[in-house]
Parts: C-alpha cells; structure tokens; sequence
C-alpha cells in the first residue's frame, strides 16, 4: 500500500539515493526534475544563458546538501524547487538586480498532495518538531535557519555569535542527534 503519491515517492527515494553518493540516482533525478527547475531559475534570474548556469549550479547544491531533505517537511518537488529559486535569488542578489517576482517562481512548483499524503506529513513534522525540542538551546532555531529557512552559515554564526566553525559543528552534531531521534 503507497502512503504518497508515486511521482512524489519515486523522487523522494531518488533525493534520499542522492544524499548517500548514488550517480545514477542523480542522473535519473535531473532528468526527471530538471525542466522543471529550470523553469523556476529562468523566471526569477529572466535570462537563458543565466539559468543554464544557475540551473548546473543548484544540481551541484542537490548533490552535496541532499541530507538536508530528509529534515525539511516539504514535498520532494516543493524542496527542489526551494534549492533553485533560493539559488537564483541570491544569483540576482550577487548581480545587483532584483528577481522577479517570487510568486511567479512558485507557480511552476506542482505540489499538490492528498489528503493521505497530508496527513502522514503532518506525523513527520511533529515527530520532527519533538526531535528539535530535545536539541540544546540555540541549535533547534540554527538547524531550522539553516536547513528549513535557507539561511547560510555565516548568518546564523552571526546572529547567535558564534564562529563560523563553532557554527557548522552546532549543525552537524545537531543533524546527527535529530537522526538518531527520529530513528527511534
């Protein structure tokens, strides 16, 4: 019996084969998912040759942070496309143009679970919420900037004044601790 709907299930799996080195679980995942997140990057950055690039450079964040997924209670899709508009934000930002707007950008993303799919969603976020409750003081808001809000490193060493390495040693552990909970 599925619990989620196959494409979204069948991308999922793929993200989670990402997270653990697999090339052909990567292969097979941008030519399932790239068309699309292309079209996210060419409606915030508005220029091919810009997405092309910017949309290289998200498959590149997939293949190195696609352990993040596993903390985020986003759909599959939903997730992906967070990773490129994020990505071709900050391309626009480091450009000095502004993006366009980021309504637009979301239009494309076709997140649209079943009630089923909702409700199990809703299981994992609070059994998620439970595990960063049990986290020190301070790292439950770090790893939820981080990995749920897209804030990068410096900014939440910065904010909790803490060195950056202090920060990313927070977040590893931190990760590692949220792991062991939910396996639980």
């Amino acid at each position: 019996m599925s619990t989620l709907p196959s494409a979204s299930q069948d991308i999922s799996r793929l993200i989670t084969r990402v997270a653990m080195k697999d090339r052909g679980a990567f292969d097979t995942l941008y030519q399932r998912t790239s068309a699309k997140l292309f079209g996210v990057c060419l409606r915030v950055l508005s220029d091919r040759a810009e997405a092309e690039e910017a949309l290289q450079e998200v498959f590149v964040k997939v293949w190195t942070k696609a352990d993040r997924y596993a903390v985020s209670d986003l759909s599959p899709i939903t997730w992906l496309v967070a990773v490129a508009r994020n990505h071709s934000i900050d391309r626009a930002r480091a450009r000095g143009r502004g993006a366009a707007p980021i309504d637009e950008a979301m239009e494309i993303a076709d997140d649209s679970p079943g009630p089923e799919a909702l409700a199990i969603a809703s299981g994992e976020t609070q059994r998620i919420y439970v595990c960063l409750d049990e986290l020190e003081e301070g790292r439950s808001a770090a790893i939820q900037g981080a990995y749920l809000n897209g804030e990068s490193y410096a900014e939440l060493a910065e904010r909790h004044k803490v060195p950056l390495n202090t920060m990313r040693t927070w977040l590893r552990r931190s990760l590692l601790k949220l792991k062991e909970c939910l396996e639980r």
